[in-house]
Order: structure tokens, then C-alpha cells, then sequence
């Protein structure tokens, strides 16, 4: 598909046909650096959800609470520990984890597979599917934007049980905090990266060592563990149980980050992050909270705090709020690369990315996305001033995109494994039985906050949809005034148009071998030159991560090896920024009709002016919500990697 404002716009690709690779660590023991590093990056999330999730479930301000009874708070603490083992546990760590996509993770690699293998099921199912997915990126959005605001809110609020006094200076202290994060991600992650690991480490231990403090004072506890407890409240107490989902869902937050992450770290190293000290020190802390709550109900305004001894709590809260930034700057990092993501598949207009890392892939900077979200988080501090406030709209994102990651997972494991039909509706049956008890819960909050996620998440998935839909509508015109490129070679050599050949070499950008580049077309027939060697370069996104380097390029003389005019597939991943002059570096004299000047070269641009037409394609809004989209695409040569001094962009003009 064409870019509406460039040339060779990445496309959404073809299936390779290849099996999937594992992803890193797959075939390697995992060391203990991985997993540290996992911690740090992967966990935050979800490691400091101990923070709010007890204290939300018996707020007093919710329309809905839950009273504090020793029925309800085993009940509630057994929910909490059995929602966390179902959903994070067998959905995403036991299942989900081994849906990769040449090794990559998350949501859009789940689109990438149900495109990929579903189209053997009918094009339909699939096209519903693969549009849920996107809703399913859409509302992550969302969560990019509450995450931080929730995360680093809770943990400064730990002063007003240190200091009362200190209360009127959370919302400052958290904007303070917020604009500082958002203003450093343009240094990248690498060094203080490999800082977050450690912290993380610190800060399990220590939740984890006070979960059990509380125990000690408590050990009846632990009988919270056994799901008859969990069973018991829900159906023996289903009107307080079932609002209380709304805020149990809290403790996981941070689920797909587990999923979407994986391609940095590998399954088995945040599997055993999660297994052997994530899970643990979660656990130990919501049973702590528990036996403090029963001890004195007095302590649901800050459990988690309260916990800690009074010697310990402003080290706590120090290190909550660090505990909180990393988490931050996990979902921050994650709105990236789904960002990139989906522009590489075709959602989304080319943004300006900058990589931070020479050494680390996954770590890039795009600035107007981190923009938008310091503004929205800072908006959000400032209109829902407390954690709590801000959990009604918290739990909406989660579930929601817990619900179609299960349901697109069940997909591709009948589709691309073959999993009996039976296993497969009887195990998707029980967990979206529990995924959609948890998204009715929360939609009775939806008047107190659960509309803004699913407003995000609407308005992100109609700019994507939308996007993807005038991407169509301009191939196709671009198509038309293309014209055949071999009937335009033909022409050529006929010497139909009057052409001086000048020496050197010139890349013109296409979107494929079938049509005329725009800019050639208007060299030829304004100009009349044409150089000695021409080169047209198609970039092509696969649905895979990377492409390997003896793949990345492909080569067709056109039909005639004599007259310098050749066309290269440059390949690339949905994780790649695609290099041009690196890319064709890579050519060998023997297959280019002679050696290429690339040192010397000069590029060529088609910039497309879009302009709303009167045909009905789209709605009038529509055309004018893809018209203003179009406006933040990325310069071409900036995003392509072309020099600037031989760059030159010829306009064109197309309605929608």
C-alpha cells in the first residue's frame, strides 16, 4: 500500500510461509543478567499494582464498596491471588507466551499471526479478528496514558502517612515527577536501563519481606490461598463480589507488558522472573495487606504503606516512587514500539523515530507520541487527583485488552497449530468466562471513569481504521496515474519519448514493480533525462520482526539486462527502520546491469498532496480525520535514512 504523502510507504508485506523463530534466549540456557534485566523492564507494571489494588477495593468514596468484614477480606484477598494466577499465570506466561512472531510478542504480533494463518478460514472471521486486534492496540493507548499517571500518583501519596501535612503537594510532587520522565526519553533507556534491574530486584524483596511481616501478625491468612474462599465470596456474595472485580482487577495491570515485551528478553526469562520472585513478592504483599486490614479496618486507607514499619516507610515511599517511574517508563517504551509497529503494518502514517541504542533494537524514542502522552498524563493528574480517582477508568483498559489477547490466542492456536476444536472451546470458554466477568464489572464504573479508555481507545481505533482505509483509496488512484511500468520501459526503449541519458545513478522510491514512479514518469516526459542506471527500490514490511540479511534484498532486471533501469525489494521487519543507502550498499556489481554509483546518487521523492474529493469513498469526516492525519507523517528522506543534499521531491496531487 502507497504512503500518501511519499513514496514506498512500508506496506503491509506478505506471509513468508516460514516457521517462526523463538525468541531470544530460546535455544540458550537463560542467565541471570536476562532475567535481572526483565525485572527491570518487564515487571514494573504489574510489581507495583500491590500499591493501590486493596486500598481501591475498600475505598470508602467508591459507588460501590465493599465493606470491611472478615468475609470480605478473605474473600477479596483469594480473588486477587486467583485473578492474578488465571490471568498473568496461565493466560499470558503458560499460553500466550508461546504465540510468537519470529519471537516477538504482544497484541500486534498476535494481528500479524491471525493474518498470517487466518486466512484459511475465511477472509471475514479473519478481518474481524485482526480489526478486535487493533481496538485491542487502541485501548493500550489508554493504558499508556494511565499508567503513569496512576503508578506515580499512588506511590507519592505514601507521604500523607508519613507526613499528613504533605497531602496538597502529591499532585505537584506527581507532575514534577511526570514531566521530568517524559523530558529524559529523548536520551534513551540504555544506561539507566541497566539500573532499573537492581531496583527491581530491591523493591520485590522488600514488599515481599513486609507481606510477611503481616502474616506473622496473621497467619489465618493464608487460608485466603484456596479458591474455595474465591468461589465463596463470588457466588455466596455476588452483588459485593462482583463490584469488587472492578477494582481486583488492579492487581493485573501490566499483564501484556509480560506478552509485549517478550522479544527483548524471551519467554523462559520472564518466565522465571515471574515464577521465582514476581509472583512471590506480589502474593506475600496482597496477604500482608489482608491480615493488616483484619487486624484493624482502619488501616484501608493505606494498606501497603501502613505495612511497612515506621522506621522504614520513607525509604518505602522513595522507593515506590522509583518502583513506579521504571513501571512508567515500561508502558512509555511500549506505547513506542506499538506505535512503530503499526505504522510498519499500515495503521498508521510514518512518525519521525529515533533510536537510542546502538546495541539494544527495541529501544526508540518517537517524539510526537511522547508529547501526547506527557500532556494526557498531566491532564489526567490534574482532573482525577488520586489513585483512586483514577482506577474506575484503570481497570476498562486492562480487561479489555486482556479479553481480545485470549481471544485472538485461542484463534491462532486453532488455526496455526491445529489444537483440537474441543480443547479449544473449552479452554477459551473458562477464560473468557473470566475475562468478561471482569469487563462487566467495570463497565458499572463506566460513568466514573471507565469512558475514558474506551474513548481513547475508540478515537485511536478510528484514526487507525481510518488511516488504513485512505492508504487503499490512494494506492488505487496512484495506481491509475502510475500507469504500467512495463508498458512505460517499453516506451522507452521504442524511443517514443525523447530522453538525454545522463550519466550516474538515480533511486527512485516505489511502492512496488507494477506502476510507473511518479517522479520518473515526470523526469521523462517534463524533463525528457533519464540517468544511466536507475534503480527503483520497493520497501517491503513482512509481518515478522526482522528480516536476515542474506534476504533483505531482491533483484529484477525488468525484462531487458542491457538498459540500466533494474527494480530492488529492499525487505524489511515490522521492528526495523528501513535504511535505504545501507540497504542497497549491499548490491553486487553482477546484478545491477553494471556498478552503481551510490556515493554520487541522486533520490527521488513523490510527494502526494491529498486534497477531499467528492466521490463517496468515505464520510466527509473521515476524509478530513485522514487529510489531518496525514499532516504528521515523517519526512521521507529523514525516516528512509537519504541525504538531504541529494534528495529532491517531485509533488503530486490526489483526492480522496
Amino acid at each position: 500500500m502507497a504512503d500518501p504523502r511519499h513514496e514506498a510507504a512500508p506496506d503491509g508485506g506478505s506471509a513468508t510461509g516460514r516457521p517462526e523463530a523463538h525468541g531470544p534466549g530460546a535455544h540458550h540456557p537463560v542467565r541471570l543478567a536476562v532475567v535481572i534485566g526483565a525485572l527491570g523492564v518487564v515487571f514494573g507494571d504489574i510489581g507495583t499494582s500491590p500499591i493501590y489494588t486493596l486500598q481501591t477495593v475498600f475505598n470508602p468514596g467508591d459507588p460501590h464498596p465493599v465493606p470491611v468484614s472478615t468475609v470480605n477480606v478473605y474473600g477479596v484477598v483469594s480473588l486477587v491471588f486467583w485473578s492474578v494466577m488465571i490471568i498473568v499465570t496461565v493466560t499470558y506466561v503458560l499460553l500466550a507466551m508461546r504465540a510468537d512472531n519470529e519471537g516477538e510478542g504482544g497484541i500486534m504480533a498476535l494481528i500479524t499471526l491471525v493474518r498470517r494463518w487466518g486466512s484459511q478460514r475465511g477472509r471475514r472471521a479473519t478481518a474481524a479478528l485482526a480489526a478486535l486486534g487493533v481496538f485491542g492496540a487502541s485501548l493500550f493507548f489508554g493504558d499508556s496514558m494511565i499508567t503513569p499517571a496512576i503508578s506515580v500518583l499512588s506511590a507519592v501519596e505514601g507521604l500523607k502517612v508519613v507526613e499528613p501535612s504533605l497531602g496538597s503537594a502529591v499532585v505537584p510532587i506527581t507532575a514534577v515527577i511526570i514531566v521530568l520522565l517524559f523530558v529524559v526519553q529523548r536520551r534513551g533507556t540504555a544506561a539507566v536501563g541497566r539500573m532499573f534491574g537492581p531496583v527491581m530486584v530491591v523493591w520485590f524483596v522488600a514488599i515481599g519481606a513486609c507481606g510477611v511481616v503481616g502474616i506473622v501478625g496473621h497467619p489465618a491468612i493464608l487460608r485466603a490461598l484456596s479458591p474455595a474462599y474465591a468461589l465463596g465470596f463470588l457466588f455466596g456474595h455476588f452483588g459485593t463480589a462482583f463490584f469488587a472485580l472492578a477494582a481486583v482487577v488492579l492487581s493485573v495491570t501490566g499483564a501484556e507488558a509480560l506478552y509485549a515485551d517478550m522479544g527483548h528478553f524471551g519467554r523462559r526469562a520472564i518466565t522465571r522472573g515471574w515464577m521465582f520472585l514476581v509472583f512471590p513478592a506480589c502474593v506475600l504483599s496482597y496477604l500482608g495487606q489482608g491480615a493488616l486490614i483484619l487486624a484493624d479496618p482502619r488501616n484501608i486507607g493505606s494498606p501497603f504503606f501502613l505495612l511497612v514499619p515506621d522506621w522504614g516507610r520513607w525509604p518505602m515511599v522513595l522507593l515506590a516512587t522509583a518502583a513506579t517511574v521504571i513501571a512508567s517508563q515500561a508502558v512509555i517504551t511500549g506505547a513506542y514500539s506499538v506505535t512503530s509497529q503499526a505504522a510498519q503494518l499500515g495503521y498508521l502514517p510514518r512518525l519521525r523515530i529515533a533510536h537510542t541504542s546502538e546495541s539494544t533494537i527495541g529501544q526508540i524514542y518517537v517524539p510526537w507520541i511522547n508529547w501526547l502522552l506527557m500532556v494526557s498524563v498531566l491532564t489526567l493528574v490534574f482532573a482525577f487527583r488520586s489513585s483512586t480517582a483514577l482506577a474506575f477508568a484503570f481497570g476498562m483498559a486492562v480487561t479489555g485488552t486482556i479479553t481480545i489477547t485470549t481471544l485472538l490466542f485461542f484463534f491462532v492456536a486453532r488455526a496455526k497449530w491445529g489444537t483440537p476444536k474441543w480443547l479449544v472451546v473449552g479452554g477459551a470458554s473458562v477464560l473468557l468466562f473470566v475475562d468478561l466477568l471482569f469487563v462487566a464489572a467495570n463497565l458499572t464504573k463506566l460513568v466514573h471513569g471507565a469512558w475514558l479508555p474506551l474513548l481513547i481507545g475508540l478515537t485511536a481505533f478510528t484514526v487507525m481504521t481510518t488511516w488504513q482505509r485512505g492508504r487503499e483509496l490512494v494506492t488505487a488512484e496512484r495506481a491509475r496515474q502510475e500507469g504500467p511500468l512495463p508498458e512505460f520501459i517499453d516506451r522507452l526503449r521504442r524511443g517514443e519519448v525523447r530522453t538525454l541519458r545522463i550519466p550516474g545513478t538515480a533511486v527512485f522510491l516505489n511502492r512496488g514493480k507494477q506502476t510507473t514512479p511518479l517522479a520518473m514518469r515526470a523526469n521523462v516526459e517534463h524533463n525528457h533525462v533519464r540517468h544511466d542506471h536507475v534503480v527503483i527500490l520497493s520497501i517491503e514490511t513482512e509481518p515478522v520482526p526482522r528480516v536476515p540479511a542474506d534476504r533483505r534484498l531482491v533483484v529484477d532486471d525488468l525484462g531487458y539486462a542491457d538498459d540500466g533501469i533494474i527494480h530492488v525489494s529492499a525487505r524489511f521487519g515490522y521492528m526495523e527502520t528501513p535504511e535505504v543507502p545501507s540497504a542497497l550498499s549491499m548490491l553486487e556489481p553482477a546484478g545491477t546491469e553494471g556498478p552503481l554509483q551510490l556515493e554520487q546518487a541522486s533520490y527521488f521523492l513523490s510527494k502526494i498532496d491529498l486534497r477531499r474529493g467528492k466521490a463517496p469513498t468515505m464520510a466527509p469526516w473521515r476524509k478530513r480525520l485522514f487529510i489531518a492525519t496525514s499532516y504528521i507523517t515523517a519526512d521521507a528522506a529523514e525516516y528512509f535514512g537519504l541525504p538531504r543534499d541529494r534528495t529532491v521531491i517531485m509533488g503530486s496531487q490526489i483526492e480522496v
